[in-house]
């Protein structure tokens, strides 16, 4: 019989190997959970029977139970499966920037950063890393990028990407009058392969700086924060989370190819939309979504018309809502 060998020339290609291996761990993943559904959902129609014929209450609470269960598995798998973009399972970086409007935006930023962190940590188990922040003048915060990685999270939270609109009574004016204020939310894939974007060193101007916080809780108070000009783009990034300027610097890098990679993007699509005769307007004051704290409670999606009453649960960080209709929207497109 004869002896087969691997391509030389296929393996000699790391990436597409490597590819093709995730894709193959991600179908068996997608089988093994459509057989648990298949079985779970078996099992169930025989304890619905079994409840029925003999009457029992307690059966009948554990059915509806369980159903409840499966319901959550199934909702969340089918939303899985609206992530159809390339970089949707990977890790997200997210920039919140307060807008006009001095304290009272710099404290809706730092809301709006408690929220997304209840989200990643309490609701999903996400891990939560906090890559450069900049305390506001008396309260709040000004900027902040975080990472946020997990399975999927990027395909999640680029839902998020856009104005935020908050309308309250400012607990900064002493006459107690309403106020609006807006923070800018921003997603990206983290990108960590050099393959993808490529990176001139001599387009590069990197600084370093005394790392600051409010009083150490996020950053480390050393020299050792790192920013890092592309010269072409204009692209400017910083980290000032790890210990040393060599960390900073390679996670500096990976914003950096992050931010590339997210802008060539953006060039793409604004072709694709040029060529179809789109117009698409990205204004400060298109706001995707208004958080009411007054003179009633209301959080409403301006994209999907999703609104929710319960604006306490969304400040915890309950807003799988409004990512599901967005995801939904997206997929009907």
């Amino acid at each position: 019989m004869e002896k087969r060998t691997a391509n030389p020339d296929f393996w000699g290609e790391p990436d597409k190997a490597k590819k093709i291996l995730q894709d193959a761990a991600s179908l068996k993943d997608d089988l093994s959970r459509f057989e648990k559904i298949r079985k779970d959902y078996e099992e169930l129609q025989v304890l619905l029977e079994l409840s029925e014929e003999s009457g029992d209450q307690e059966l009948f609470a554990e059915f509806k139970g369980s159903l409840a269960e499966l319901s959550v598995a199934v909702g969340k798998w089918e939303q899985e499966k609206l992530l159809g973009d390339p970089y949707d399972k990977r890790n997200a970086m997210v920039s919140l920037h307060a807008g006009a409007g001095g304290t009272e935006a710099q404290d809706w930023v730092e809301i709006l950063f408690r929220m997304y962190g209840r989200w990643a940590t309490m609701q999903h188990g996400f891990k939560f890393e906090v890559l450069d922040y900049l305390a506001g003048d008396e309260a709040g915060i000004k900027s902040v990028t975080f990472l946020v990685a997990g399975k999927n999270a990027y395909g999640y939270l680029k839902a998020e990407r856009g104005v935020h609109r908050l309308v309250r009574i400012s607990p900064f004016d002493s006459s107690g009058r309403r106020h609006t204020s807006f923070a800018s939310v921003d997603v990206i894939p983290e990108v960590k392969e050099d393959n993808e974007v490529e990176i001139n060193p001599d387009d590069l101007h990197m600084d370093t700086y005394r790392a600051s916080g409010p009083g150490g809780q996020y950053v480390n108070k050393t020299d050792s924060a790192v920013r890092i000009t592309h010269l072409p783009t204009g692209i400017v990034v910083q980290c000032q989370n790890e210990r040393s300027q060599l960390s900073n610097r390679l996670r500096a890098m990976n914003m950096l190819r992050s931010q590339l990679l997210a802008l060539k993007k953006q060039k793409q699509e604004e072709k694709l939309a040029e060529l179809r005769g789109e117009q698409r307007v990205i204004a400060w004051g298109n706001q995707i979504r208004s958080y009411v704290f007054e003179p009633y409670t209301m959080v409403k999606d301006h994209r999907t018309g999703v609104g929710v009453g319960n604006i306490q649960a969304v400040m915890n960080g309950e807003i799988d809502i409004f990512i599901d209709a967005y995801l939904h929207m997206l997929h009907q497109e």
